[in-house]
């Protein structure tokens, strides 16, 4: 029997590493997700094939039960040492799914490209709780690690808010529609930032001040949601990024990237990686590309 798993993938437009520490952010689930199709066979293993969006498998293996229930004794990081350690953490929350079973042919197809950091990661967790019938965000947090915001939005299919209440999720379904989403666009800065070293990188770099920041940013965050006019909208935005970037002592990604853009850029995630959010009164593609980012993305076609 064939079972069909699949998950949204995430942009956290505020909140940023602030989640971390308990503050609440508005993030969106996007159109584009990655779905686990499972079926058990006889080969005493699992066949794992993961596509990327253009069709490419990105990677293929074999891996023994053998392999998931014994600990972990490799010291280098790859796509399998990673899968291996969620299959052991998911193993150990529900150990009938293998102690049952004969073997799996599993497959995944992302409908983004796997470098765009919309949550390559994170769909996985959440397709593999769902095999699993276990809880994804404990999923997360045994292997993984972060705030989890990613896993509300790979169950949620409309906006929400996130935040950590005791290191509990919080998710709460809120009604997001600007009336100016065609002056929204999504630009990807060709890199992807790994989400890891950015949270260590954070932990290292913020202050002593957080729970102000905190008190600001779930402000600004609730009235992002209820901002009813562009301008409105632009200059929260454009505090949130001056906010953040005094806690992680780093420049805006407009005055790093865009000094010269019209319109207002900011960041979302990880900074310096990934996507950021463009607001501008006309169509910027022609900039951003001239500048060699030619993923410029409008808000109706990423977002749910």
């Amino acid at each position: 029997m064939q079972q069909t798993f699949y998950s949204n993938g995430k942009l956290l437009i505020t909140g940023e590493y602030l989640i971390l520490d308990g503050a609440k952010g508005l993030a969106l689930p996007t159109k584009m997700g990655q779905n686990l199709i499972l079926e058990e066979t006889k080969t005493n293993t699992i066949h794992w094939k993961s596509y990327d969006a253009d069709g490419s498998i990105w990677f293929e293996d074999q891996i023994t039960f053998q392999e998931i229930k014994e600990p972990n004794s490799s010291s280098t990081e790859s796509v399998k040492t990673i899968l291996l350690k969620i299959l052991r953490v998911a193993n150990g929350m529900n150990p009938n799914v293998f102690a049952n079973s004969k073997g799996f042919s599993v497959t995944t197809h992302l409908s983004f490209p796997r470098n765009w950091g919309l949550g390559t990661s994170s769909t996985l967790i959440n397709n593999i709780a769902q095999w699993f019938q276990i809880d994804a965000f404990e999923l997360l947090h045994h292997s993984f690690g972060g705030s989890g915001y990613d896993i509300a939005c790979a169950q949620n299919n409309s906006p929400i808010t996130y935040n950590l209440s005791d290191g509990k999720p919080i998710v709460e379904k809120v009604v997001f529609e600007p009336v100016f989403t065609q002056n929204l666009y999504f630009v990807y800065l060709n890199q992807k930032r790994n989400s890891k070293s950015a949270i260590a990188d954070y932990h290292s770099n913020k202050t002593n001040q957080l729970s102000n920041c905190i008190a600001t940013i779930d402000s600004l965050t609730q009235n992002i949601i209820e901002a009813d006019s562009l301008k409105l909208f632009t200059q929260l935005i454009t505090q949130h990024e001056t906010v953040l970037s005094d806690i992680l002592k780093t420049e805006t990604v407009k005055d790093t990237l865009f000094p010269d853009f019209g319109g207002t850029v900011k960041s979302l995630g990880a900074w310096g990686g990934d996507f950021v959010l463009v607001v501008a009164k006309e169509n910027p593609k022609p900039y951003f590309v001239e500048k060699g980012y030619e993923t410029v993305i409008p808000y109706r076609e990423m977002i749910l």
